[in-house]
């Protein structure tokens, strides 16, 4: 009999969901499955999600894919898992019950305290172990709260942690079957209490941060096997009993491994519920940049330093500039698929998200109708937690489509924004860009893209790249695919847009974003 194929099965729990997917060995997507997830908003600019309901997504969507399999074709040979990053959950190891609802990325009941620590002159300390900047988009900041004003009691038995260890820690066991309390370097690389450059967690910050050590996860490489599925899940007979759980990685990190950025200089963005933007920076950590923040784009351990020929435990780089560990300058968007959303519920402008595009397409312009969506604050490369949305060029003859184009054009304007302080970094400049996400099936937005960067802008044939990614890294931990050379192969273009209207234009329509922008920002009394 012919030997069955080789699949990865992805989780992807994201923000508004999540999925599950099957990836073949030529790197396609062949089932998915999907859950979305309940937002909760207890305050102005808090949002929390239930820990068990993001449980319950990964059992009900692997579930469903797992079902749809033909064990006598297929053979599913690892697991991967990519997630929402810095939102933390905090649970009790011996029980198994969350402690308190998970604290997403996207709140800001953080930023007084974040002033302060700044205030206080911790900014540079922050800066040069971690890479980041004092937010309240990271999680130490989250697990402080929980431990004061969230009642959480620091015990021995606490776990805190990103969505993947929860995640994995249920996936290998939880608390009846020894689950793993573990995360993967880029995960870590998120929270503000890991030091980037050796690559373990800060004593130093875990202290600024009161944040006691025993209670974060164990620190693993993005690509090894972290543990096993646990038979009690599905059952024994399950295709996915005892399977290995092999790759970890935050979804953007995830992301841009899935588009094969494996140079330095290559550039991703991801338009998602914020619009994230990674360049690969190479194998030694960069100095920071202002407006943006230094993470771990991936850690390959040794499975990962023999897929780029430097052998078993290298450190190197090769003469081609890959390294077993990839550093990534970042800019992170707070808002971008939030506005359509927005527009949708919000507003009641369009019903569906598909209803954008065409509904920006039926005006040559905005008409100076611009949109600046700061409903949680500004990202990078202004990380400015107190600013507001704001709406300015209205006249009486703007309507539905102007404002939908000006969303649109949005999403573009701070893409720019941040690939324009990732050049005045003076680091390898950023040649071309791949998009992914939701969004990025909108051409209108790539276009724009386009013409705001001066860079051809790409989308992929299969834009399910974060699921893509972690399953790469999970199948090259057990051997699905052999090389990065391998991998780089499956990535298949589907659409560029080169720039196409003038640069002057373009300029001018950025300038009337920046005044705009400036409206939004925060003033000093406003904090």
């Amino acid at each position: 009999m012919p030997s069955r194929r080789p699949v990865v099965v992805a989780i992807d729990a994201g923000t508004t969901g999540v999925r599950a997917l099957v990836v073949t060995a030529d790197g396609a997507v062949a089932d998915t499955a999907y859950r979305e997830l309940t937002q909760h908003f207890p305050g102005p600019g808090w949002v929390e999600h239930d820990p068990n309901e993001i449980w319950g997504a990964v059992v009900a969507t692997l579930g469903e894919v797992v079902a749809r399999l033909d064990p006598g074709s297929v053979a599913v040979r690892a697991v991967g898992l990519t997630n929402q990053r810095e939102t933390v959950v905090a649970w009790n190891r011996s029980t198994g019950q969350p402690a308190y609802r998970a604290i997403v990325w996207q709140d800001r009941r953080t930023a007084g305290r974040c002033r302060e620590l700044e205030d206080a002159g911790h900014l540079p300390l922050v800066r040069e172990r971690t890479g980041l900047v004092l937010d309240p988009y990271f999680s130490a900041s989250k697990m402080r709260w929980l431990l004061t004003d969230g009642g959480v009691e620091p015990d021995p038995n606490l776990a805190l942690g990103t969505v993947d260890s929860w995640i994995l820690w249920n996936l290998t066991g939880g608390a009846t079957g020894g689950g793993l309390f573990a995360t993967d370097t880029t995960n870590a690389s998120r929270t503000m209490l890991f030091d980037i450059v050796v690559r373990r967690w800060s004593d130093e910050l875990c202290d600024l941060f009161s944040v006691p050590r025993r209670s974060l996860p164990d620190v693993h490489p993005s690509c090894g096997r972290f543990g096993r599925m646990d038979p009690g899940i599905f059952g024994t007979a399950s295709p996915l009993s005892g399977v290995p759980v092999s790759g970890v990685a935050g979804d953007q990190h995830a992301a841009l491994f899935g588009q094969a950025c494996f140079d330095a200089g290559m550039a991703k963005v991801t338009y998602g519920t914020g619009s994230f933007v990674l360049a690969n920076a190479g194998g030694t950590c960069p100095p920071p940049v202002d407006g943006l923040v230094t993470t771990i784009g991936w850690d390959l351990g040794t499975e990962g330093a023999t897929a780029i020929g430097v052998g078993k435990g290298g450190a190197e780089p090769t003469a081609g500039g890959r390294s077993p560990v990839a550093y990534a300058l970042e800019g992170s968007v707070f808002t971008s698929g939030a506005a359509i959303q927005w527009l949708r519920d919000g507003l009641g402008i369009i019903g569906s998200a598909a209803e954008l595009e065409p509904l920006a397409r039926s005006v040559d312009s905005s008409e100076g109708v611009v949109v600046v969506p700061a409903f949680t604050g500004l990202g990078s490369p202004h990380f400015d937690p107190w600013a507001r949305g704001t709406i300015v060029g209205l006249s009486r003859g703007s309507g539905r489509a102007h404002l939908a184009r000006a969303v649109v054009e949005a999403m573009g304007f701070q893409v720019r924004d941040v690939l324009a302080a990732m050049e005045g970094a003076g680091g390898v400049p950023v040649t071309a860009l791949r998009a992914d996400g939701g969004a990025s099936a909108m051409t209108l937005l790539l276009q724009f893209q386009a013409d705001q960067t001066r860079l051809p802008v790409s989308r992929p044939a299969d834009v399910e790249t974060t699921a893509i990614g972690v399953a790469m890294l999970a199948g090259l931990a057990e051997g699905v695919w052999g090389s990065l050379d391998a991998l780089s192969n499956l990535w298949h273009e589907d659409v560029t847009c080169e720039p196409a209207c003038p640069a002057g234009e373009a300029d001018l329509l950025h300038r009337r974003w920046l005044d705009a922008l400036e409206r939004a920002r925060s003033r000093p009394g406003e904090r």
